[in-house]
């Protein structure tokens, strides 16, 4: 088992950090990348070797998805079978939370586990007012977003069995929208996840977070603001389309099946390519199969509550806003969970990950090893 520590600029704690895992384990290995912390930064991954952990380096800063997927990758390829526990460098995981990650892990299965376990704070007590409440928001936004609740949907204390790991060094992302998107991601690629209660520490304020509230926040929203622009998209050209029709016709059924033919094939292009992340050619025909029969239970709700809210005299406009607005939760959760899904238990299949990891914005671990100093296990 290895713990792997993505790090930007990190206090003086980390080497003191990396003596205490070794000696509460020796066993347990540890990992930090250095996402191109400068020179002046030095001294403390040297130390952080010096105590027993494995340093790779980015030769600029790349964020810190981009930091856990050097990581995972570089533990895929030269420890193989190996489950990995993501814990962040900032100080506010302990060391007891740490190994209670890691024995949870290996408990539920470290090379074939199809569970990722999660440190979740209770954010209680002292903490950070944006801090709690940009938690209290990320919940109930992911809740939507995902169709599950999460305590703690910013956790950066995570327990991967190796068996997840290549769908995790596929997913996209660079920065903390990487970690929203597996989240968002996991239970769609038949992967569970489970909590565990952790310690909630912030040190100094949590000065030494690098997490921007502003322009990170809108980074972690940001599959689902895509689907939400994708589904605005799709309106708008069936908004036109039936409109257009309608006058041209003067027929309301026919009129909505062209403009729902026409805006659900722009849709299924966007949500698979945009939002789901499908790239490749693998699983296309299938996802189309189940788009179209999606398509055609939503375009016989569409009629259904279309012709009853005209029937009472209802606007065609209000009627069309009205219907849309029902349909709406439906089609993202059942996209999501149904028609862009992955196979369960692999994340992705092998030609699309094949071509997501060989793809110019594929995380190759190209960083360079500046430190190793303790026994591998």
């Amino acid at each position: 088992m290895r713990v792997l520590i993505p790090a930007y600029e990190p206090a003086e704690h980390l080497p003191a950090l990396v003596a205490a895992l070794r000696a509460a384990d020796p066993e347990l290995s540890v990992l930090i990348v250095d996402d191109g912390s400068g020179t002046e930064y030095g001294q403390i991954f040297e130390r952080a070797a010096s105590a027993g952990a494995e340093v790779l380096r980015h030769g600029r800063n790349r964020g810190k998805g981009a930091a856990l997927r050097t990581g995972l990758a570089h533990a895929q390829k030269a420890h193989p079978g190996e489950g990995v526990v993501a814990a962040d460098a900032d100080g506010q995981h302990t060391v007891a939370d740490i190994l209670a990650v890691v024995a949870r892990t290996r408990a539920l299965g470290e090379s074939t586990g199809g569970t990722m376990v999660l440190g979740c704070r209770a954010f209680e007590g002292s903490v950070p007012r944006r801090s709690r409440l940009g938690n209290a928001v990320a919940r109930r936004l992911f809740r939507i977003a995902a169709g599950w609740s999460l305590s703690d949907t910013q956790t950066g204390l995570r327990g991967i069995p190796a068996a997840m790991i290549p769908w995790l060094v596929a997913m996209p992302g660079d920065r903390f929208e990487y970690e929203q998107r597996v989240l968002l991601g996991l239970r769609s690629a038949g992967y569970a996840a489970e909590e565990m209660p952790i310690e909630t520490v912030y040190l100094a304020g949590n000065a030494s977070s690098h997490f921007r509230p502003v322009a990170d926040s809108v980074r972690v929203m940001l599959p689902a603001l895509v689907f939400t622009a994708s589904s605005l998209i799709g309106f708008l050209i069936d908004a036109v389309v039936l409109f257009a029709m309608v006058a041209w016709t003067g027929s309301l059924v026919p009129s909505i099946v062209t403009a729902r033919i026409v805006s659900a094939s722009a849709n299924f292009v966007v949500n698979r390519r945009v939002v789901f992340l499908h790239r490749g050619r693998a699983g296309l025909l299938r996802q189309a199969g189940r788009y179209v029969l999606l398509a055609a239970v939503l375009l016989a709700s569409n009629i259904a509550w279309m012709a009853a809210l005209t029937g009472v005299g209802t606007p065609v406009w209000a009627a069309k806003s009205a219907t849309e607005i029902m349909l709406f939760i439906l089609s993202y959760r059942t996209q999501r969970n149904g028609v862009f899904a992955t196979p369960s238990g692999t994340g992705l299949g092998a030609e699309e990950y094949h071509e997501r990891s060989t793809s110019p914005t594929a995380p190759a671990d190209t960083s360079t090893r500046i430190a190793a100093t303790h026994a591998e296990s």
